[in-house]
């Protein structure tokens, strides 16, 4: 049976910009980085807190046929695929410490439903939701 989610991609345009972004802002770590046949990388990279998640950094290619990859390409290009939701204790302190490293943010924090959320943007494009939890129902989004 499965026991839990053990890999995401996260797709990026340069592997070694994406790796420094992940790595030397936000405090996450490599895991695997390796070149395998006809010089394609591996590159994982996980949260500290976190061993059993690893997030694969992939340059669009295959398996993707061309046309996929390049649909991918574009929409990384213009700032319009998703990221990660990443949880933190929090989001004020968050938001502080990594716009003052240079990370661009698409939204201050902000109250919603669920919790207080920032939005960022990686090296790429790709939005990364910050999001300091709170308890919830159904009936606070009305």
């Amino acid at each position: 049976m499965i026991t839990n989610i053990s890999l995401v991609t996260v797709y990026c345009l340069d592997q070694e910009k994406a790796r420094d972004f992940y790595v030397n802002l936000l405090g996450f770590e490599v895991r695997t980085d390796m070149t395998i046949s006809d010089g394609y990388r591996w590159l994982t990279i996980g949260h500290p807190n976190q061993p059993e998640l690893e997030v694969t950094l992939m340059v669009p290619g295959p398996p993707l046929d061309e046309e996929a990859a390049a649909f991918v390409r574009r929409q990384l290009e213009k700032g319009q695929t998703g990221g990660l939701g990443l949880r933190v204790d929090d989001c004020h302190k968050a938001f502080t410490e990594l716009s003052g490293k240079g990370v661009t943010f698409l939204q201050e924090p902000s109250d919603r439903p669920y919790g207080l959320e920032a939005v960022m943007r990686d090296d790429t494009g790709n939005w990364l939701v910050l999001v300091e939890p709170r308890a919830f129902t159904p009936g606070d989004f009305t």
